[in-house]
């Protein structure tokens, strides 16, 4: 993970330091990880970070936070 940039911290999180999704990028891929937990991360490609923007944007994981 030596070619990644910077970690940017999305719009949506609050002000909390550890309360936060982060987002990098490799040539490649794209890297998301939660701030609380930095070690973990998931990889994946820009074509699959866009389907699940799409997924949950249209509420298809909703039914998960009940």
């Amino acid at each position: 993970m030596s070619d990644i940039q910077h970690w940017r911290k999305s719009s949506y999180s609050g002000d909390a330091a550890n309360n936060c999704v982060e987002l990098a990028r490799t040539p490649d891929t794209v890297l998301l990880r939660e701030s609380d937990e930095p070690q973990t991360v998931i990889t994946m490609t820009p074509a699959a970070l866009r389907a699940l923007t799409r997924a949950v944007r249209a509420g298809r994981f909703d039914q998960l936070s009940r």
